[in-house]
């Protein structure tokens, strides 16, 4: 295997650090679904809208690592 240049390690990186902040987020803002007691108020239009923001950027930090991954090979 060719060892991956500069400005693609740079963007390995970058989308690695996407995928785990938008993981986590998305770890944290499912937690959200059960209430801290019961009774207390949930706004479950908004956490929707988060959860799919996370799994937006989830799903486009996992692109471009294909993208890389396919780019490379090919080089």
């Amino acid at each position: 295997t060719v060892p991956l240049q500069k400005p693609a390690l740079e963007t390995v990186r970058s989308s690695l650090r996407l995928l785990n902040a938008s993981a986590y987020r998305l770890q944290s803002e499912c937690r959200k679904t059960v209430p801290p007691e019961p009774g207390a108020a949930v706004d479950y239009q908004l956490l929707t809208q988060q959860v799919i923001q996370c799994a937006y950027d989830i799903a486009k930090a996992a692109k471009q690592l294909v993208t890389i991954t396919t780019r490379e090979k090919k080089q």
